[in-house]
């Protein structure tokens, strides 16, 4: 049949029957490709990728972590071989990638013995991914960033401390959030700063009132209320600048020593991988 259509083809368009020929003989000539991993155990399978992992090689551990998903479903080494595909997305810088893999991961393994971890890397996936390179190397710290990847971070972390508050990576988790509040809360003040210095001081006023209504007891609320006091007072609002200013001294008497946020900075801390 493939013969008959051919030649009718041909009779309208003669060169057309070469092309056609060429492309089904380069067709049938080319080579299959070799499964490497086809007689391979799945613990073959997965000490290999776990080995290119350790070189580097990360698209290469991706793709038999890949393979030992289908290879090993509906085990707990297919469910390990996800997570190890997650972080290992994580270590060749693909966030994006990370994340899927691991939302994925919970929704189809919701009572997994491995959801804490996989909530954590999440977490952590995000976390990191607020400084990024050139943060990291300009020591540029998490608030003066983008907050979106912050705020999933959170919430990845209070779900698994809310969930798993045994979990032993809940305590990393609790400091982490402390950390992700810290900067969120600064952030807002950051950006409190930048309208005083320009003269816009209603929009300096609000988003000091929301550092301080969002996030209560975090180092930068008495920024926030020094902010709030100049605001005023460049307004000409005297009654409020000096009601601020009495709430500013009480909470943060002047020979009082300072509070300090964890930054990059101050020790890393929270630098695991």
């Amino acid at each position: 049949m493939f013969l008959s259509r051919l030649s009718a083809v041909s009779r309208l368009r003669p060169g057309l029957t070469v092309i056609l020929s060429a492309a089904l003989l380069a067709a049938c000539a080319a080579p299959k490709p070799i499964d490497e991993t086809a007689g391979w155990s799945p613990d073959k399978i997965y000490a290999e990728a776990m080995d290119n992992r350790a070189n580097g090689m990360y698209e290469k551990a991706i793709q038999l972590f890949e393979k030992l998903e289908g290879r090993a479903a509906g085990t707990p080494l297919a469910q390990q071989a996800q997570l190890e595909k997650a972080y290992s997305h994580y270590k060749a810088g693909e966030q994006a990638q990370a994340v899927v893999t691991l939302d994925r991961f919970i929704k189809l393994h919701p009572v997994s013995p491995a959801l804490d971890y996989a909530l954590y890397l999440k977490g952590i996936v995000n976390f990191n991914d607020n400084l990024g390179l050139f943060g990291s190397l300009s020591q540029q710290n998490l608030s003066e960033r983008d907050q979106k990847a912050a705020k999933v971070s959170f919430e990845a972390f209070r779900e698994l401390v809310q969930r798993f508050p045994d979990s032993k990576y809940a305590p990393d988790a609790r400091l982490r959030m402390t950390y992700v509040i810290n900067s969120l809360a600064e952030s807002e003040v950051n950006v409190a700063r930048y309208y005083f210095k320009r003269g816009a001081h209603v929009a300096a006023l609000n988003r000091a009132q929301l550092a301080l209504t969002e996030y209560q007891g975090v180092p930068s609320a008495e920024e926030a209320l020094s902010i709030m006091v100049q605001s005023y007072e460049a307004l000409g609002m005297t009654d409020l600048a000096q009601d601020t200013r009495r709430v500013l001294e009480k909470n943060f008497p002047p020979n009082a020593p300072k509070a300090q946020s964890a930054s990059p900075k101050d020790g890393a801390w929270w630098k695991l991988f």
